[in-house]
């Protein structure tokens, strides 16, 4: 294989530890990054583009499209809350094989709605099990699994988002061209049911996968946390608004981006053609902030890595010119891209592995609520006349102030004795 291969060149000796650590592996990290970018059929950046096309189908206005949509992204982070913890408790193929299941049942569902009314339904299912439940199997299982390396393996999953936000906009265009959007959703659940789950389920019989709890890394044990204790210590209420700030933020400002445009006086154009800044520091974050948790630890991290949000907040405030777009897209995407790494390692770091699914589906689930919120907040402020720059500013004292709040959560505890149920 090529991978084993590689090992082989010669390379600096750090670069080479960390390829013979991740080699035994390698089949796993392949189903994480696999899992990560079909999450793609469930995410924001893809449905959207459906949306003319919906709208038309079932005469509905964009408010009352993106109100349907809202209340599916709700309701979907309240379910992931609870349904998280399955990948604590079930065979992780079973529980992949529901996973995708689901998200093709969604896209179905949308292809064949006869009404509007159909809509909440398929869209929380693909909200669910594609944006949902898709990434917390792939980073549990993979921040379970690895030890030594965990940073950098789940920053290594992480990288099929940015992957599938590059490839999956244009199939989307071309299955719309070439089928219809019914045609497209139902090419859509084939590919999930055919090629995906296939090939997922494949990976994961080159590798000794465990069952439930925490096998694998010898982290788990009785002294791990569950969720109901997780819920009584403080370092998780001051470690979860500096996680869910960079999703929160960019959610908002995205969603209004037009109305960001007209205020800095940049067309939407060249928000479009400097739009690749995100992406690049997105990326580039997620490369460099696994290494970083492996040397440093998540929980030192935590309060330093909203910095360049917090400036690019200020760049957005009081930046002028041309060259502030950029400016302000790049330094978000370096604390969007560390928070996908982050988001996988702090919890395990905080509270073992042995419940680590239940603990992550509850802030992941918290994450999807606040991303179903933050765009009709920003909306309301803008409405009753806050400026661009003003909100902004206000978002920029909330990043400072998650951070400083984050400072808490390196306090050490005990752990506590744990029940059966977590």
């Amino acid at each position: 294989m090529i991978f084993f291969r590689i090992s082989e060149l010669p390379m600096p000796g750090r670069f080479r530890n960390l390829v013979l650590d991740l080699q035994p592996h390698v089949r796993l990290l392949a189903f994480g990054v696999l899992l990560v970018g079909l999450s793609g059929s469930g995410q924001s950046f893809f449905i959207s583009l459906f949306g003319g096309e919906i709208r038309a189908a079932f005469g509905l206005s964009n408010a009352g499209f993106g109100g349907v949509y809202a209340l599916a992204t709700l309701i979907s982070g309240l379910l992931l809350i609870f349904l998280g913890r399955g990948v604590d408790r079930l065979a992780l193929p079973l529980f992949t094989t529901l996973v995708l299941a689901g998200a093709a049942g969604g896209a179905v569902l949308l292809a064949s709605a006869p009404a509007a009314w159909v809509l909440l339904p398929a869209l929380l299912l693909l909200r669910v099990c594609g944006q949902g439940l898709m990434v917390h199997v792939a980073q549990t299982t993979v921040a379970r699994r690895f030890d030594r390396r965990r940073g950098t393996a789940v920053s290594v999953v992480t990288l099929g988002l940015p992957l599938a936000e590059a490839v999956l906009p244009s199939v989307a265009v071309l299955l719309i061209a070439g089928l219809g959007w019914r045609g497209a959703w139902l090419a859509i659940a084939a590919a999930l049911l055919l090629l995906g789950l296939p090939l997922a389920l494949a990976l994961l019989r080159g590798e000794a996968v465990p069952r439930s709890r925490a096998e694998g890394t010898g982290t788990g044990n009785a002294g791990d946390w569950g969720r109901r204790a997780v819920l009584r210590d403080a370092r998780f209420y001051a470690a979860l608004p500096a996680l869910l700030a960079p999703p929160f933020v960019i959610t908002a400002l995205f969603i209004h981006q037009v109305a960001v445009a007209e205020a800095k006086g940049w067309t939407l154009g060249w928000l479009a053609a400097v739009f690749p800044a995100f992406a690049v520091s997105h990326v580039l974050a997620l490369l460099l902030s696994g290494p970083l948790v492996d040397r440093l630890g998540a929980v030192r991290l935590l309060p330093v890595y909203l910095l360049p949000l917090a400036l690019a907040l200020l760049v957005l405030a009081l930046g002028g010119g041309q060259l502030a777009a950029p400016l302000y897209l790049g330094l978000a995407g370096l604390s969007v891209g560390a928070a996908g790494t982050l988001m996988g390692a702090l919890w395990p770091e905080l509270y073992g592995v042995t419940h680590l699914g239940a603990i992550r589906g509850l802030a992941h689930g918290c994450m999807v609520l606040s991303t179903a919120v933050a765009p009709a907040l920003a909306g309301l402020l803008l409405d009753v006349g806050l400026s661009v720059p003003g909100l902004a500013l206000a978002m920029a004292g909330f990043v400072v102030a998650a951070s400083l709040g984050s400072l808490r959560a390196g306090r050490s505890r005990a752990a506590p004795i744990q029940s059966s149920t977590g």
